[in-house]
C-alpha cells in the first residue's frame, strides 16, 4: 500500500505551556485501518484534531498525496477528504436521518430543499456501505449504533476518503460492534481509509492493519498488528508491564446496600423503568448491562436520587425519596457519574478543588479548612491514580481520561460502603483501567458494594459477580454464574432477542 498522508515533527503548544504534541509524525497507507494508541495524556486525541483541522500544530508539516497542505479548519481537512466522527455525537434529534446527513450542505432545487435528492442519496449510501438505516427515521428515535451509523453517514456524504473514529465502540454492543467492524472493512475494501483512536486492546488486534502508539506526546513507534500481542501493545503503551485481568476471590455477599422495589419510571409513551426489583448487596459487584437507553441508567438515577419515581428506593437502609443527594451521599454513597463533564467535576476549578469538594465539612476547623492536610490528600490522590497534572492546574486543561481518574480518585478514597460507578473507565487508557479496576475489587474485598454500569463487556466479565440486563425498561436477565455466560450471550439478552426468567430478586 502506498504512503497516503504523514504528519511529520508535529509540535503542539498552548499558550499556558501546556506541550501535548512533541515531535510526534503519524502516517497513513491508502486502504489500512490504523488504530492509534496510548495512555491518556499522550497526545492522541490532539494529533487527530490538528489532521482534521480542529487545532492548529505549532511546528510540523504535513503532506497528503505526497502534497504539502493547511489544514486550517475542519472545513478545509473536509474538502480534502477528512472527516472525523466524534466519541459525542453531533446530531440533532429532531430531525430525520437524511436532514442529519446532509446537515450544513442540503442540496437544493432553487431556493428550496431537495428532500427527494437528500432521501435517495442517504438511502443509497446505506445500500453501498451496507448500514440499514432508515433515512426518514428520527434521529432522537434511533438507539445508539444506528446514530453512529448516522454519524459515518455523515462523513461519507461530505466525501471523506480519510475516516478517523473516537472510541466508536465505547457504547455499542458485542454484536454491535461486530457489525460496525463488517461495516468498517467494506469501506476500506472500497478505498477508504480508516484511523481508530481506541484503547481496547482486543479491537486492535481484530480489525486494524498497524499501531501507532503515544506517550507522553511524541510517537513512540508503529506495529504491524500480526507481530503483536494484547500484553505487548499495553506494554508499549505504559513502558512497563500491565496486569490485563484481575485477580478475584470467590464472592461472599453481605447485607443489602442498596434495594429498588416495583419501581417506574414513567416516559413518554412507555415508561422507562416498568415496575423494577432489584438488590445490591456488601462484597459484590453488581453489573447493570444494557444497550443504551434501556433503563439502566434511569435506574442509577433513581439510586443516587437525581429522578422522581414510584416504588420504593433505599440506599443503606434509608428511603431515598425526599433526601437531597448530598444527603444520599452523606449516608455512606460513592457516585462515579458517566458525564465527568458536567457531573463530574467543576470545569471552573482546579484538580485539588475538584478532589476535595466532596468533603468540605469534614475537612474543617473552627469554619476553616485543614489545608495541609487536604493538600497531602490531594497530592496523594493524584500519584496514586496517575492523574498528569499539578494539584492547581484547571482541571479543564487535562484530557478526558485524565478528568476521568480524578472523578474516580475523589469517589474510590472517601471511605464509602456503597459505591455507583457508571462507566468507571470510559475513556481511560490500559494501564490506568488496570488500577480502577484493581481498587475496585480491593474495596469489594473489604465489603464494600458497588453497582457497576459499563459498555465495556471486556471489563464486565472482568468485574461483575453477577448481572442484571435491561431491555426497554424490564429486567431482560439475572447473571449468576458469569463465568459460564459468554459476550454474544449477554449480547442476545441486551438486544432483547432472548430472555431469562429470574429468580426473587427481592429478599
Amino acid at each position: 500500500m502506498s504512503e497516503l498522508l504523514s504528519m511529520k515533527n508535529i509540535t503542539k503548544r498552548y499558550g499556558n505551556g501546556v506541550l501535548a504534541n512533541e515531535d510526534a509524525s503519524f502516517s497513513l497507507r491508502e486502504g489500512e485501518i490504523h488504530a492509534i494508541a496510548g495512555e491518556n495524556g499522550a497526545g492522541k486525541s490532539t494529533l487527530m484534531k490538528i489532521l482534521f483541522g480542529a487545532e492548529q500544530p505549532t511546528e510540523g508539516t504535513i503532506e497528503l498525496r505526497g502534497k504539502p497542505v493547511k489544514l486550517t479548519s475542519p472545513k478545509v481537512a473536509t474538502s480534502l477528504g477528512i472527516g472525523m466522527v466524534y466519541q459525542h455525537f453531533m446530531l440533532v434529534d429532531e430531525l430525520p436521518v437524511y436532514l442529519n446527513v446532509f446537515l450544513g450542505v442540503e442540496k437544493r432545487k432553487g431556493l428550496l430543499l431537495d428532500k427527494q435528492a437528500m432521501i435517495e442519496e442517504t438511502r443509497a449510501l446505506c445500500q453501498k456501505y451496507d448500514m440499514p438505516v432508515d433515512p426518514l427515521a428520527q434521529c432522537g428515535d434511533l438507539p445508539v449504533g444506528l446514530r453512529q451509523k448516522v454519524e459515518i453517514l455523515k462523513v461519507l456524504a461530505r466525501g471523506a476518503k480519510i475516516i478517523i473514529l473516537d472510541e466508536p465502540t465505547a457504547v455499542l454492543t458485542p454484536q454491535e460492534t461486530e457489525q460496525l467492524f463488517k461495516q468498517l472493512r467494506i469501506l476500506r475494501d472500497a478505498n477508504h481509509t480508516i484511523v481508530i483512536i481506541t484503547h481496547k486492546l482486543k479491537e486492535m488486534k481484530k480489525l486494524c492493519d498497524r499501531i501507532t502508539i503515544m506517550r507522553q506526546g511524541k510517537t513512540m513507534g508503529v506495529v504491524n498488528v500480526c507481530d503483536v500481542t494484547e500484553q505487548q501493545i499495553s506494554e508499549l503503551m505504559v513502558g512497563g508491564t500491565v496486569r490485563l485481568k484481575v485477580d478475584k476471590a470467590d464472592v461472599t455477599p453481605g447485607e443489602v446496600v442498596a434495594e429498588m422495589k416495583t419501581v417506574t419510571v414513567p416516559g413518554t409513551g412507555k415508561p422507562k423503568l416498568d415496575s423494577v426489583s432489584l438488590t445490591a448487596r456488601a462484597g459484590e459487584i453488581l453489573c447493570l448491562a444494557g444497550v443504551e437507553g434501556n433503563g439502566q441508567q434511569q435506574a442509577i438515577e433513581c439510586l443516587t436520587g437525581q429522578i422522581a419515581y414510584q416504588g420504593s428506593v433505599t440506599v443503606l437502609g434509608e428511603e431515598v425519596r425526599g433526601k437531597s443527594i448530598r444527603k444520599i451521599r452523606d449516608l455512606g454513597m460513592a457516585h462515579i457519574p458517566e458525564d465527568r463533564m458536567t457531573m463530574g467535576t467543576d470545569q471552573k476549578a482546579s484538580l485539588h478543588e475538584n478532589l476535595i469538594s466532596v468533603d468540605f465539612d469534614r475537612n474543617t476547623k473552627l469554619g476553616f479548612l485543614k489545608d495541609k492536610a487536604l493538600k497531602a490528600r490531594s497530592e496523594k490522590q493524584l500519584r496514586d491514580f496517575l492523574v498528569k497534572g499539578e494539584r492547581q492546574t484547571p482541571i479543564s486543561m487535562l484530557s478526558g481520561g485524565n478528568m476521568q481518574k480524578v472523578v474516580v480518585a475523589r469517589e474510590l478514597t472517601k471511605g464509602a460502603k456503597l459505591i455507583i460507578a457508571n462507566q468507571p473507565t470510559r475513556g481511560v487508557d490500559v494501564g490506568a483501567i488496570a488500577f480502577i479496576h484493581e481498587k475496585l475489587v480491593e474495596l469489594r474485598d473489604q465489603g464494600c458494594g458497588i453497582v457497576l454500569v459499563s459498555a465495556d463487556m471486556s471489563e464486565v466479565f472482568s468485574l461483575a459477580d453477577r448481572i442484571i440486563v435491561f431491555h426497554e425498561g424490564h429486567i431482560a436477565a439475572e447473571i449468576t454464574d458469569v463465568a459460564n455466560c459468554s459476550e454474544q450471550q449477554l449480547g442476545r439478552y441486551m438486544l432483547g432477542i432472548d430472555k431469562m426468567e429470574r429468580m426473587e430478586a427481592v429478599q
